[in-house]
């Protein structure tokens, strides 16, 4: 299968690229688009058939349950058993936007989608071509994030195509996305609003409106083998490049002298790491003399949507550079330090390590 792009420019003559696309849809095949978080993989969210190919062209596992995206509140009736008073409080407050909420589905809603799931994900996204294309195509969007399964997400449409060339027929170019971060997700289908996944909308914020809102405890754990996920990403091995990756929990002088060290015994063996690190703690490198560690800043700690906007543009780099092993500082402070950790936790399959800094100093 021959995948096109075609590059979005925000004037009229968009309107035949988004009713291109949603003839593509319309017939049960697939749509890379842009949103404000990262790129998604978009099928008819009301059809089993195409619910199955997005599965197919990610390679992913049918048990990983699927967003639907959505353009008008209205439709959300149609959707789901029931509307709680929550959702509603947080629909006024953050939709459009990067929350996906999780209600009981109708019986309309294909089990393919949500994976088996009586439970039904949805979100109405921010991006306007997101927006656009929904209404073109007159369907809720079944969309993942589109790249191959375990991958980091697409910031960027050559992502998508470094990852699904030949297996869509067509993607939609509508520059970076902005935030680079999947949405956060809430299960509201308990007696109890519960954080599955975290994201942009943080724990606050949605204090603020709900009052009580708990986390699920899988945020922090590998989940076992026999887990059956409530929403996109809880349970299988995601956003890992395919070098591995250890996370350094500590001081910063601590976190520097050990990767140093680290990178002192590479240079031993004649191979090369890298660190990921803030810029505010480069210069705890820079007596580092030696090819053998390659310092890789992901944005300013100060400003951690920086850090966010680049974390999977760099996880996508390490598999281009030739190194044995990543070592990554921590980012738990901070506003959206709670979403970057739990995509860096995924990505290194949970190795995390304490350094101790009167041990590590140099």
């Amino acid at each position: 299968m021959e995948t096109l792009i075609r590059h979005l420019e925000g004037s009229s003559a968009d309107d035949s690229v988004y009713r291109e696309a949603a003839e593509w849809i319309k017939a049960g095949e697939l749509v890379a688009f842009p949103t404000e978080t990262v790129y998604g993989l978009g099928g008819n969210g009301l059809l089993a058939a195409s619910a199955s190919k997005i599965y197919a062209a990610k390679g992913r596992p049918s048990d990983n349950p699927l967003i639907l995206h959505i353009a008008d509140r209205k439709d959300l009736s149609g959707l789901v058993q029931e509307i709680p008073a929550g959702a509603e409080a947080l629909m006024d407050a953050f939709w459009p936007g990067p929350l996906t909420l999780i209600f009981k589905k109708r019986m309309r809603v294909p089990r393919e989608t949500t994976g088996g799931l009586d439970t039904v994900a949805i979100r109405m996204p921010a991006h306007p071509a997101a927006l656009a294309l929904i209404r073109a195509a007159g369907v809720p969007l079944a969309a993942p994030s589109a790249n191959a399964s375990g991958r980091p997400s697409p910031t960027k449409a050559s992502h998508v195509y470094e990852d699904l060339k030949g297996r869509i027929p067509l993607i939609l170019d509508g520059g970076d996305s902005p935030i680079g971060l999947e949405s956060t997700i809430v299960d509201l289908s308990g007696a109890v609003p519960e954080i599955l996944r975290p994201g942009y909308i943080g724990l606050p914020a949605l204090q603020k409106v709900l009052g009580t809102v708990v986390l699920d405890p899988a945020l922090l754990k590998m989940p076992g083998k026999d887990t059956r996920p409530r929403a996109p990403g809880m349970k299988y091995r995601h956003y890992a490049p395919l070098v591995p990756i250890t996370l350094i929990e500590g001081e910063a002088k601590g976190r520097a002298a050990y990767i140093k060290r680290k990178a002192r015994e590479a240079a031993e063996k004649k191979l090369r790491i890298a660190a990921l690190v803030s810029q505010e703690t480069l210069p705890f490198y820079q007596d580092y003399q030696g090819g053998h560690l390659l310092l890789l800043s992901l944005g300013e700690r100060s400003r951690d949507e920086s850090i966010a906007h680049a974390l999977f543009g760099v996880l996508r780099r390490l598999d281009t550079l030739n190194l044995s092993h990543v070592y990554s500082e921590t980012f738990e402070t901070g506003p959206l330090g709670m979403a970057i950790m739990n995509r860096l936790r995924k990505a290194a399959s949970f190795q995390q390590i304490q350094v101790d800094q009167e041990a590590e100093d140099e």
